[in-house]
């Protein structure tokens, strides 16, 4: 089959009537109107899906079989988001170097974050087992003739010398899996800044409550920032800085420190961000399809048909309402 365009998804997190709203809006099919779950397919487009399919929403198990079911078929492509990440590493015993127990330990925070998922299968943990071996085949980016995808934050360094270390294959094995635990190493470097981004510490040891109630000594940065001069010129988060550490000048340590996405790459797409009001281009060649879905935004994709700048109309959406009154299917 010969796909004409792509049409790229931003973070589900278990909202799966109001995903399987979006496909049937793009033009998606159920052709097995009959089975178990359903199998969407578009006669000339392809699914691009930047992960996070999993945890906070009322229904993960069954967007995860949309979303697998579509993979499997070739009518959609899935990469790797943080909480798959996350859930791999909660179930992974971790080395012994590391001084863990599991590469994500099982402390109160990461205990809150997967409680969901975990509940959502605690009758199927065949199905939960399958899943978490289908996370592990899932690439950390893939880069397409005419753009990119990748969770969280795009650093052409630490991916040239990942795809030369792992022979030029775009995912993760189980080894890779459990040496990310080993803080600065290659393997937790590069996991951590693809699915999770960039950030910077708050000065002077200050601290920061987010809209979740998880207290923060760091804030999520942009990885594209041209010439900032400010701690508020490269904050990309919800949650507000303090207005004085927003217009604290940036030292040369944090700059030097700082990446950037030129405009004369190709066009990147991401999640992760928890962004609010109408999808939008970030720069010419970057867009953001994180629009808190799972806390009543929006479900957003962008319709790709290879043009190198681009176009606020290409951007389409579900407005979450209903999903997460609606209780968890069986």
């Amino acid at each position: 089959m010969a796909y004409s365009g792509y049409d790229i998804i931003g973070d589900v997190h278990g909202c799966a009537n109001t995903l399987e709203l979006l496909l049937q809006k793009l033009g998606y099919e159920n052709c097995a109107p009959t089975q178990t779950w359903p199998l969407y397919r578009h006669p000339t487009r392809t699914a691009v899906f930047l992960g996070d399919i999993v945890d906070r929403g009322p229904r993960i198990r069954e967007a995860l079989h949309v979303v697998k079911n579509m993979v499997d078929d070739g009518s959609a492509v899935c990469i790797m988001g943080n909480h798959e990440f996350n859930a791999l590493g909660y179930t992974t015993a971790a080395p012994e170097a590391s001084g863990k127990t599991y590469v994500r330990e099982h402390n109160t925070r990461h205990n809150r974050l997967i409680a969901e998922t975990l509940s959502q299968f605690a009758g199927y943990p065949e199905e939960w087992r399958m899943f978490l071996d289908w996370f592990a085949t899932l690439p950390v980016l893939v880069e397409f003739s005419s753009f990119r995808v990748v969770h969280a934050c795009w650093d052409t360094a630490l991916i040239d010398e990942f795809l030369e270390r792992n022979g030029g294959s775009n995912s993760i094995s189980h080894s890779f899996i459990q040496n990310s635990a080993i803080i600065d190493s290659f393997e937790n470097r590069f996991l951590n800044r693809l699915t999770r981004g960039t950030d910077i510490k708050l000065p002077d040891g200050r601290k920061i409550t987010g809209g979740d109630g998880y207290e923060r000594r760091a804030f999520r940065t942009k990885f594209w920032a041209d010439s900032p001069e400010t701690f508020g010129d490269v904050a990309f988060q919800p949650d507000p800085l303090p207005k004085d550490i927003d217009s604290m000048p940036l030292g040369s340590e944090h700059k030097n420190a700082l990446l950037s996405y030129s405009d004369t790459e190709k066009p990147l797409f991401v999640g992760h961000y928890w962004l609010q009001g109408d999808p939008a281009p970030i720069k010419k060649n970057l867009a953001c399809l994180d629009y808190s879905a799972v806390k009543f935004g929006r479900l957003a994709c962008y319709r790709y048909d290879g043009e190198a700048e681009l176009d606020k109309s290409k951007f389409d959406w579900i407005d979450v309402t209903l999903e997460l009154n609606a209780g968890n299917s069986a």
